[in-house]
């Protein structure tokens, strides 16, 4: 009998997320632009003499490990709250090392595919997965091409992190281009802050069309009801950190109104570093489309680029 995961959040992680596996990926990309066979041999037998050796946390690690603490809340006989699925272009028998260390750290994680070099994205739908987490850029603009799932190239992990509280899932987004389309962004490109903030303030009883993660916050607000807490004392934490201020402001607030969807704190800074609000919130991870915002924010705390569409007007260079 098949599996029901539609009220399950489900989140896909691929093994360099999920632990830092710089220095093996070294030894592939140090070979792989001029030898693939030699590359591909090289990090075989590296992954296989290192196997029994732990692995530092990746960056999508603290957010994986407070999900799926989320489960204790499941009544008997539910469909588990959370499932986590690691998606590895590893072959299964380099990936031992890998499945080695979720064992050592007692990660409750029982549903892998690892592919042998090919590329995970084509089994996203088959697992149900509604955020995928990746260090590889095309996997990432493959699925945000495609639409299948929220997904971002997640940054390095923090060198500074600030401590996250306990019992907590703490989640923040940005807005435009993230949670909501690109079409306000746009209009900040063609016509300055002025223009932006006049249509802003007129359409501001307007919905916003979804974005890339409108989806994925609508399972959160989903998996928020699930829990035996009111949204207002729930363990999962959602906030809005957006470049937007006022007269901007309304219409974010009346959209996720529109689409049911509570979150916790919304800061529309209007030119204040966002990498200090985050380091003061203190998420699990950070969703943003500029590095711009992810690169001084990343020094603090997790952070993923959520890149925008190929055919995209906001993919080009300036």
């Amino acid at each position: 009998m098949a599996f029901d995961l539609s009220e399950t959040l489900v989140v896909g992680i691929s093994a360099t997320a999920l632990f830092d596996l710089t220095e093996a990926d070294k030894v592939f990309r140090e070979k792989f632009a001029s030898d693939k066979e030699t590359a591909v041999s090289e990090y075989r037998a590296y992954m296989l003499a290192h196997e029994d050796e732990p692995l530092c946390d990746g960056t999508g690690m603290p957010l994986v490990k407070a999900l799926l603490q989320l489960n204790k809340y499941k009544k008997e006989g539910d469909k588990p709250l959370v499932e986590v699925v690691v998606m590895s272009r590893n072959s299964p028998e380099t990936g031992i090392r890998v499945f080695n260390n979720i064992r050592a750290q007692s990660l409750p994680i029982s549903r892998h595919a690892f592919t042998g070099g090919e590329s995970v994205v084509r089994y996203l739908d088959a697992f149900d997965v509604d955020l995928f987490l990746t260090t590889n850029i095309n996997d990432a603009q493959r699925v945000i091409d495609d639409g299948n799932c929220a997904t971002a190239i997640v940054k390095a992990p923090p060198s500074d992190l600030a401590s996250i509280p306990e019992g907590q899932v703490r989640i923040a987004f940005d807005g435009d281009a993230v949670l909501f389309d690109d079409s306000s962004e746009l209009v900040y490109k063609a016509e300055g802050l002025q223009g932006f903030h006049a249509n802003e303030d007129a359409k501001q009883d307007v919905p916003m069309p979804n974005g890339p993660y409108a989806v994925f916050l609508e399972k959160l607000s989903r998996l928020q009801k699930r829990l035996p807490f009111g949204v207002e004392f729930s363990p999962v934490h959602m906030a809005i950190v957006t470049a937007r201020n006022a007269p901007a402001e309304m219409r974010v607030i009346k959209t996720l109104r529109h689409w049911g969807v509570y979150v916790n704190e919304i800061f529309f800074l209007g030119g204040v570093e966002k990498a200090k609000v985050l380091k003061a919130f203190r998420p699990h991870i950070f969703f943003d489309d500029q590095d711009l915002h992810l690169d001084a924010a990343a020094k603090h705390v997790p952070a993923g680029k959520v890149p925008y569409k190929s055919n995209s007007p906001l993919n080009v260079k300036e």
